[in-house]
């Protein structure tokens, strides 16, 4: 297998053909591919394009306003994930709003939330539930949990998308995408039958990866040989199915239904977010209605995100923004494509 590897790296890096867009669709991915230096290694006419996987840097600046709102109300505090609480809003981010006084508390597991309900009763706390189909079940159950155990005072403000329709509005809108890396965490939760009927549906190949630096490798030489023609194959076997995980999918059912969802950059995508079923409205804490995007001024993470233009494209990449001064989303988050380009040196 180590020749194996040698003669496709050596393809890779001598391949003269027409140009070929692969896009991932995944931010671990993203974090992965640089991580593993893969771009070093492929030819400049294999492009590879960070899509809209970075759960962080897709949510749009209204999510942020209320929980900032929600932040500042008496007896609330806001509970969310490290990267979250420096994405601005319209005005402010949570950490400003922190630094003003308001209350904001990180977690680094969902069902932290249920712990921290249970030991301060007079207090309700708001979950900034962010993410895919990969942390949707964990969500539901947190609802569950809080269930169970009758918490009345943990609440949830929920921006969660999924991967199909975001694909979809992605090739519909001249992403001019020849390939797709599918996402590995995701499909090991929705199945790699998802993948194969989209990949029928828009005529493009699909394959799912892992993501050390040897399975990307074997991914995007899989994804080339392939350009022109639907297909699909798995190089995470270990890890996913055709089905999927089918506990988690009942778990996601029971709780949420689809809904259309604003992403930032794209507007509202018809069917592409989930939300809470009515039947369980007590946890929601204002998630609907929450479309309005305000960029940062000579922000380009709307370009980014869609693969228009790379991040080193933006004009205000690694000059005003940089990771300790980020301007844009796709900066803050460790999954974004500008902070990987940035802390990489990718070109």
């Amino acid at each position: 297998m180590a020749m194996d590897l040698d003669r496709i790296i050596d393809e890779l890096k001598n391949y003269d053909g027409p140009e070929v867009r692969i896009m991932e669709v995944c931010g671990t991915h993203t974090a992965a591919i640089s991580e593993n230096g893969i771009p070093s290694m492929l030819s400049p006419k294999i492009k590879l394009i960070s899509g809209p996987g970075c759960p962080v840097c897709v949510t749009v600046t209204a999510v942020i306003d209320k929980l900032v709102e929600l932040s500042m109300a008496e007896n609330t505090c806001v509970l969310t994930f490290g990267d979250l609480i420096r994405v601005k809003g319209t005005t402010k981010s949570l950490a400003d709003a922190k630094a003003d006084g308001a209350h904001v508390q990180m977690v680094y597991s969902p069902m932290e939330t249920i712990t921290r309900a249970k030991e301060n009763p007079d207090i309700t706390y708001v979950f900034a539930a962010i993410g895919f189909e990969t942390t949707t079940p964990v969500y539901a159950l947190v609802v569950e949990k809080a269930i169970e155990e009758n918490i009345k005072n943990l609440k949830l403000l929920t921006s969660l998308k999924t991967m199909p329709e975001v694909i979809r509005w992605v090739v519909n809108n001249g992403g001019g995408i020849d390939g797709f890396i599918a996402p590995g965490h995701v499909s090991a939760v929705t199945g790699g039958n998802l993948f194969k009927e989209l990949s029928k549906e828009l005529g493009i190949p699909f394959v799912v990866s892992g993501f050390e630096g040897r399975q990307l490798l074997l991914t995007v030489y899989a994804l080339l040989k392939m350009k022109g023609n639907p297909g699909y194959k798995n190089l995470y076997p270990d890890v996913v199915t055709d089905e999927g995980n089918l506990k988690a999918k009942e778990a996601v059912d029971k709780y949420f239904e689809p809904s259309d969802s604003s992403w930032r950059g794209m507007g509202k995508i018809k069917g592409s977010g989930m939300i809470l079923r009515k039947e369980y409205k007590q946890f929601d804490a204002g998630s609907y209605g929450l479309d309005e995007d305000h960029m940062p001024k000579g922000c380009s993470c709307d370009k980014v995100l869609v693969g228009k233009i790379s991040p080193k494209e933006c004009p205000l990449f690694g000059k005003s923004c940089t990771p300790d001064n980020a301007h844009g989303a796709c900066m803050v988050s460790t999954e974004g494509s500008c902070y990987n380009y940035f802390i990489s040196g990718r070109k």
